[in-house]
């Protein structure tokens, strides 16, 4: 395996949203009922796939107008939701690199927040060949991002390790060939690539 594809979100980068609303509202339990029926995993990957922020919260605003105000934090709270590369990762990524992987990524990120991201997170900047969902239309697990990342970097699934912390994201990648590691720290990841 010569090639490691990295998930950005909560692998190279922490994102927590439910930190901005568990401040929000005061109430752990009351964040996450609200990251699971309001702001859901739909809303996220809408707007992941490339619909616009404003779009995509002000229909969900016309759902839920009494969630209108922290729906409206979902945008302009979104830099804060990011709060710190992951441990020990940019040590990994040093190392990777020192011997000679080929590293890249492959994220569901929305084009409006991610270029802003990759300005303030230095570990972003470290992969240089990434497939970013916003810019494609299309959000993993869907096998045809996959396939994005292969077709432009002319790689071949079966040299690839693919690392996520999302399960389903990790099983579309072993469909296709690839080797995958659900990732859970740095440390754990060390033991898996044995470096």
């Amino acid at each position: 395996m010569k090639n490691i594809i990295f998930d950005f979100g909560n692998v190279l980068v922490q994102w927590h949203p439910e930190h901005v609303y568990g401040e929000y509202f005061g109430d752990e339990a009351k964040a996450w009922w609200f990251l699971r029926h309001v702001a859901d995993m739909d809303f996220r990957q809408r707007i992941d796939a490339g619909e616009s922020f404003d779009g995509c919260i002000r229909e969900k605003q016309a759902q839920y107008p009494e969630y209108e105000q922290a729906i409206e934090l979902y945008r302009s709270k979104w830099r804060e939701m990011l709060t710190d590369e992951v441990p020990g990762m940019r040590e990994v990524i040093v190392e990777l690199r020192g011997k000679n992987y080929e590293l890249y990524g492959l994220t569901n990120w929305s084009m409006e927040t991610f270029p802003e991201a990759r300005e303030h997170f230095g570990i972003l900047q470290m992969i240089d060949r990434y497939v970013v969902s916003g810019a494609e239309g299309l959000v993993k697990p869907d096998p045809r991002l996959f396939q994005v990342l292969l077709d432009r970097y002319g790689l071949c699934a079966e040299e690839c390790i693919f690392i996520d912390d999302n399960p389903d994201n990790v099983a579309a990648a072993r469909n296709m060939g690839m080797r995958g590691i659900v990732f859970t720290n740095a440390e754990s990841l060390r033991k898996e690539l044995a470096i």
